[in-house]
Order: structure tokens, then C-alpha cells, then sequence
């Protein structure tokens, strides 16, 4: 597994004699994309949104499966398990692939060594809310806030998801005391904070923007490392109060491992061309993310590091889950 892992991240683009030829008659039956959650969320939009397009480009269709369950692990493992030969995908995310193998101890797939990477799709920045009658009106001073009162709740999405692991994050590399509140889903979460239920919570901008720009929560900041063009007056943490921090939800394409090198060079090629296209950018930035193609060794490396930090968090802040 690690030689095939080195053998793709050291071949030029198609320089192998046959590799081209090879990739010259794919697909020549539909293609099925494995998405590990329900209809409908982001990871789902996304990867519908490009296997509609890759199927415009190619001469057959692709066709997306939804197997949800279990953290996403059971879609994962079916798509782990999948014969290596590019007509099975998978859409790894965040969680499935970053933040499980830190926290599911009987995890039925290996994030790191199942999976060739193909290219990320999209990053959702996650951001920092609050009831606008909550006290602070920045991070300096949530920090102090926090500080001053040590077991200060936050409201997330659930166990163990981005929301929650990067609240945890932030409380370990600020050094605060704050107590997790988690939801069945950002829904419930956020109307408990518009309510007053809750005074502070971690969301994804998908979720969060619109009661932002309502003013029916106030946000104090962006966890990505660059400020976003939807929020360009709300700072990062990271040019605020922790320098270097940075957090997102995402979610990308990745193949079996054995694929054929030639297969997943000829997918990121034409998966990268549909998330640079004007309409498709426009498509996932109204959507409150940012369109994030990469090479398959670039998203090989993120998704190693997702898992180094993940995995740190979890057992700094003892979360685990049920596998």
C-alpha cells in the first residue's frame, strides 16, 4: 500500500508509456460515487453538483449513492471494500476521513491507507457565534470572557463533528475551560442560540450565514486562515487571538487504493477543470464555500495532516466515539 502511495505521488502527469492509453477508454460503463450522509448535506450538494457535470463531460453517467450511517463509516467502507478499478468513488470528508480514525476506535476502514486521493472539492469555513445579547463583540474579548468564567457552554452540530472538534481546538490552544452542548445537527443547534438558549456556538458558514446576515446572530470570527469574501468585516482567529489557527469542514474525491494511477490522474484532470468553470465557482461560493481543487498529492498530504490534528484534539479533549 505505501509503495503504491509513493508510486502516485512521484508520476509526472501521464508520462508512463501505456498510462495514457490506459486512461483513453475510461469510463466505459457508469461510474458510481459512494456519499457517506443523507441527501442533502453539503458533502452530498457537492458531489452531485460535480457528477452531474462529470457526466456531461464523459460518456457515461455518474451515478451517486448515498450510505449513510455510523459516522459516515459505512459509506466509507463500502467504498474502501470496492474493486480498485475507477468505476466506484468515494467522497471522503472532514469527518469521515479526518476526524474519525482520531475518535472511532473500531473504525471498518483505514483513512490513511484504503483511500487513493484524488482532489479535494470544497472547504466551509466554520465560524464563531453568538445571541446578540452575549457580552462579548470580539474574539479578544470572548477570550477574556472565557477566561473570567471557565466552564462557558458552546453549542455544536454533534459529538465529534467539525463544529465540535474545532471548539475544542480552540478552547486547548487558548487555554480556556468551556463545556460542549451538542445537537442532533446545526438546525436545532443554531434555533436554540436565536432563542437564547445557548449564548456561543461553532457552525459552518453554510449553516450560520443567513441568520448572520439577518442579524439574528452576531459573528465574531472565520476559523480558515483568510478572511471570506461573503464576511470581508469579521477576522480570523487566526490575525486575532491564535495566530496560526485554522479550521474547516471539506469534502473531496478519493478512489480504493490500487486504482490505476492513470484512472485517478484522468478524474482530478477533469474534476478540476468543473471546479475552476466560472459557474460552478459561483455555484459553491453562493453557497457560503470555497471551490478547493488540488493535485492528488496535495490532497494526499491534507488529508494526512487533517488526521495528525484530529486526532491530537480528541485526545487532548477525551472525545471519543462509538464505532
Amino acid at each position: 500500500m505505501q509503495a503504491t502511495r509513493r508510486a502516485l505521488l512521484a508520476l509526472p502527469a501521464l508520462s508512463i508509456p501505456g498510462l495514457a492509453a490506459e486512461a483513453s477508454g475510461y469510463p466505459s460503463r457508469p461510474v458510481r460515487m459512494i456519499v457517506p450522509f443523507p441527501p442533502g448535506q453539503a458533502a452530498d450538494v457537492f458531489a452531485r453538483l460535480v457528477a452531474d457535470q462529470l457526466s456531461q463531460r464523459w460518456p457515461q453517467r455518474v451515478v451517486v449513492e448515498n450510505r449513510a450511517g455510523g459516522a459516515g463509516s459505512i459509506g466509507m467502507e463500502a467504498a474502501a471494500r470496492a474493486a480498485p478499478d475507477g468505476y466506484t468513488l468515494g467522497i471522503g470528508t472532514s469527518g469521515t476521513l479526518g476526524v474519525n480514525p482520531g475518535v472511532m476506535a473500531r473504525l471498518p476502514y483505514d483513512a490513511a491507507r484504503d483511500f487513493m486521493a484524488i482532489t479535494n472539492i470544497f472547504l466551509v469555513p466554520l465560524v464563531v457565534i453568538t445571541h446578540p445579547s452575549f457580552a462579548p463583540r470580539s474574539m479578544a474579548e470572548l477570550v477574556a470572557h472565557i477566561r473570567a468564567n471557565p466552564g462557558q457552554p458552546f453549542a455544536s452540530a454533534g459529538p465529534a463533528t467539525a463544529q465540535h472538534m474545532t471548539g475544542e481546538m480552540f478552547a486547548h490552544q487558548a487555554g480556556l475551560t468551556m463545556s460542549h452542548v451538542p445537537y442532533r445537527g446545526s438546525g436545532p443547534a443554531i434555533a436554540d442560540l436565536i432563542a437564547g438558549n445557548v449564548q456561543l456556538m461553532f457552525d459552518s458558514t453554510a449553516s450560520a450565514m443567513p441568520h448572520i446576515q439577518s442579524g439574528r446572530v452576531r459573528a465574531l470570527g472565520i476559523t480558515t486562515a483568510y478572511r471570506m469574501a461573503a464576511l470581508p468585516d469579521i477576522p480570523t482567529l487566526a490575525e486575532t487571538v491564535l495566530p496560526g489557527f485554522t479550521a474547516a469542514g471539506w469534502s473531496g474525491v478519493v478512489a480504493p487504493i490500487g486504482t490505476p494511477e492513470a484512472i485517478i490522474r484522468r478524474i482530478n484532470r477533469d474534476v478540476v477543470a468543473i471546479l475552476r468553470e466560472p459557474a460552478v465557482v459561483d455555484r459553491i461560493t453562493a453557497l457560503a464555500s470555497i471551490p478547493d481543487p488540488t493535485t492528488p498529492e496535495e490532497f494526499s498530504a491534507f488529508i494526512q495532516s487533517e488526521i495528525a490534528k484530529w486526532s491530537e484534539v480528541a485526545r487532548l479533549a477525551g472525545v471519543r466515539l462509538e464505532g
